[in-house]
């Protein structure tokens, strides 16, 4: 099981075979997510994190997300590197969450979380989890659904936020869990006996648990669309073959634009 990004390039590699031998690659080792959509931003976010990138950047005043930074640049090579080294393939455009050529076994790694553990068992292949290989620090990002509560009437107002607290609490998020395989966020929830058999019988769960140790949440600012379109776009050009250093460059001068034009429109 690879711990670390050399392993992980160097395990991509003895996975790549030619199974039939045809004299044609018919496993790679890894499949990454092509596109600059949210989802490739997602899976890619934990490797720059690893390498020690930031988005925030050193400047605590400055309102402009740092795309450009020394993790992003080792996140972006690592990927371009496996592509080159000829060990990962693309996923279809926008589509690297979809897990058919893993279970057809064309690939042998892909990027993905719990809530496909019961499309994998019902496939009935024989599979398991590991967490995501790290360069400096142990590194994943957290993701799912949101609620949000609107500004309305008092009266809905509450009855809205009693529900909030409903579906937060204990007794929603351990059947929500059970019966979707996403992670309850609810802390007993997650102590519970009926959750704890549920991993008894289910242990790869127990990687994606121990995860949430050095997860971390998207950042939660003002233009993040702005932000995650013009990482998506470095990303996508930089698997499309550009060089990584090019495409950051170039995002971080469009993004830091639309931010400046959005914040001189505000005022």
């Amino acid at each position: 099981m690879p711990q670390n990004w050399a392993q992980l390039k160097q395990v991509a590699r003895s996975l790549t075979r030619d199974t039939n031998g045809d004299g044609r690659t018919d496993q790679h080792g890894i499949v990454l997510p092509l596109g600059k959509g949210e989802w490739t931003v997602f899976t890619w976010l934990p490797f720059m994190f690893s390498a020690g990138g930031e988005l925030k950047g050193e400047i605590p005043q400055s309102p402009v997300p740092q795309i450009d930074n020394p993790g992003s640049h080792a996140a972006l090579e690592l990927w371009s590197d496996l592509l080159k080294e000829g060990s990962a393939i693309l996923s279809a455009p926008e589509r690297g969450y979809e897990l058919d050529n893993f279970i057809a076994g064309k690939v042998a790694m892909q990027l993905t979380g719990p809530w496909t553990l019961a499309q994998l068992q019902q496939s009935a292949i024989d599979y398991a989890a590991m967490p995501l290989p790290l360069l400096k620090r142990p590194a994943a990002v957290v993701g799912g659904e949101n609620l949000f509560l609107m500004k309305t009437s008092p009266e809905r107002e509450r009855a809205a936020l009693v529900f909030l607290e409903y579906v937060i609490g204990e007794e929603f998020q351990t059947a929500w869990a059970l019966g979707t395989g996403y992670l309850p966020i609810n802390l007993k929830s997650r102590q519970s006996q009926a959750y704890q058999s549920f991993v008894e019988k289910n242990p790869v769960l127990r990687v994606f648990l121990e995860q949430m140790n050095s997860a971390r949440a998207r950042p939660i600012i003002s233009g993040y669309s702005r932000l995650s379109e013009n990482l998506g776009r470095a990303i996508e050009a930089t698997l499309l073959g550009r060089n990584p250093q090019d495409a950051l460059k170039e995002s971080q001068e469009r993004l830091t634009l639309t931010l400046d034009i959005a914040t001189a429109t505000e005022k």
